[in-house]
């Protein structure tokens, strides 16, 4: 992972969970509920004693109502236009992988772009994605293996994949190396937030 976590802005998943908890007055209990995960787990996320997955970071902005980019930090007010430097990319560590967003938590309209950059064995989880829109990937580095439905595509450098994302559809890096991915969702309903509909299952 030193490859591109030297790169990572460090954010305290934990503390930023505990607040965003906190600040719309929800017990731990409550969020464990909504989320489906042990009141346990979150203490442990919240006390930075354990690293959640991609598909925990999820499932917690999804009962929380909220983007996964607002473990960032506060929300930014969107904008018409948007303008990113590399520098300024909102980055996440999860468990063995980034995530990087593009824009999208920025942007007024219905595109929704991030990058994840995963390690080997890195994957999405055992369960199935379904979320609105249509999913766009494009494989940048390694290779990435996508189910949808009962079909499994193996991308590599230079590969996409286009599909409407109410299908199901999971994914997973097979290979010894790391791997770059773009991922971009569009087309989702006004009012969603395609990042805490994505990869909403525990793994």
């Amino acid at each position: 992972m030193e490859v591109f976590q030297r790169e990572a802005t460090s954010v305290n998943v934990g503390g930023r969970l505990r607040e965003l908890r906190e600040s719309r007055s929800i017990s731990m209990r409550t969020l464990a509920t909504r989320s489906g995960l042990s009141a346990n787990a979150l203490s442990m996320i919240e006390r930075g004693k354990t690293s959640p997955s991609v598909s925990t970071l999820y499932k917690l902005s999804d009962a929380l109502g909220i983007s996964i980019t607002a473990f960032f930090g506060p929300e930014s007010e969107k904008k018409q236009v948007v303008y990113l430097r590399a520098e300024e990319r909102a980055r996440m560590s999860f468990s063995r992988g980034l995530f990087e967003g593009l824009g999208g938590e920025q942007f007024t309209g219905r595109v929704a772009p991030f990058m994840l950059t995963l390690e080997s064995g890195s994957a999405s989880g055992p369960h199935d994605i379904v979320h609105t829109g249509h999913e766009f990937v494009f494989c940048l580095r390694g290779q990435l293996e996508y189910r949808v439905e009962r079909d499994i595509y193996e991308l590599s450098a230079g590969d996409s994949l286009l599909f409407a994302s109410q299908l199901k559809h999971r994914w997973k890096n097979p290979a010894s190396g790391v791997t770059n991915a773009l991922i971009l969702i569009s087309g989702f309903a006004e009012g969603e937030q395609p990042h805490a509909m994505h990869w909403k299952k525990e793994e």
